[in-house]
């Protein structure tokens, strides 16, 4: 029974190792704060790593939240990335 456990984390560990890939390949949600004063211009998957564009925030722009959602297909999974400016 001790090997099957071993196994599993084996198995799952690389799966787990980023909750950006969580929230791509299984669903769920994972929420980013962008640094201090950057604008959100434009995001996108590259295998299991997300890439996001920023520039510097406008004097006359104010912070934004941003939710990204995935659906599925078959509505299996649905991942969600929330972008939060600052």
């Amino acid at each position: 029974m001790k090997k099957m456990r071993w196994l599993l984390l084996v198995i799952m560990l690389p799966l787990l190792s980023g909750c950006n890939g969580i929230a791509k390949n299984f669903g769920g949600t994972t929420t980013i704060d962008l640094p201090q004063n950057k604008k959100l211009v434009n995001i996108t998957w590259k295998d299991s790593d997300l890439w996001y564009l920023t520039r510097d925030i406008k004097p006359e722009e104010k912070p934004e939240t941003y939710t990204f959602k995935e659906e599925s297909n078959y509505g299996v999974k649905s991942g969600t990335v929330i972008i939060n400016e600052h």
